[in-house]
């Protein structure tokens, strides 16, 4: 009777286990194409809060989670740069978030991110998703690593996630701009063409 008692008892705490572990896997799969992505608060290198709410007048956004120290993330800055400036005034800003915990990487910190941005001139909000509370919400699993979201009247629309274009190497070398072709398509209100690539870059540091 104990036997069966401590055998019911154990598989009791397998089965628990185990469906612990897959919804875990779910909570961090995070976003797919044709998902509403929640809002957040972040600060922004000025110190101030920023959320995607504030931008009354967009028309979507490209959430790009990037940081300071990873060599991928560094050889898209300029490309990052130049995605804001073609497509802000055309109501999709960026808007990039450092994931990484700055106590496992110090390169990552809020003064290296002043320091950073400073030093390049970005013209978008860098925000520090502080306590990593927004990027596994996302599913971010790189960076860089990026959300395009399209705003709708039931909320911001998950429409391509993954890497900026074919070639983090060489940006004159680059034969599929998969963010501009997203965005562009978003924009002319017809299909995109590819919804979805494998994010090329660093992990994110937890």
């Amino acid at each position: 009777m104990m036997n069966t008692r401590i055998i019911s008892l154990s598989l009791f705490l397998v089965v628990l286990f185990t469906a612990f572990s897959l919804n875990r896997e779910v909570a961090l799969e995070g976003y797919g194409i044709g998902d509403y992505a929640a809002d957040f608060s972040l600060k922004n290198i000025d110190g101030k809060m920023v959320s995607l709410a504030d931008y009354k007048e967009a028309r979507g956004f490209l959430v790009i989670f990037t940081c300071n120290t990873c060599p991928y993330a560094v050889a898209y800055e300029d490309r990052i740069i130049a995605l804001d400036k073609k497509y802000r005034d055309q109501g999709v800003p960026v808007i990039a978030i450092n994931p990484n915990n700055p106590s496992v990487q110090p390169g990552d910190s809020f003064a290296k991110m002043q320091q950073r941005a400073k030093a390049k001139g970005f013209p978008f909000p860098y925000l520090l998703d502080e306590g990593q509370k927004v990027y596994p919400r996302y599913g971010a699993t790189r960076t860089p690593h990026v959300f395009l979201l399209e705003k709708t009247g039931r909320g911001n629309l998950v429409r391509y996630i993954g890497t900026i274009d074919d070639n983090y190497q060489d940006a004159g070398a680059v034969k599929t701009r998969y963010v501009e072709d997203a965005v562009d398509a978003m924009l002319g209100g017809v299909q995109i063409p590819v919804e979805t690539t494998r994010a090329i870059g660093c992990s994110i540091k937890v």
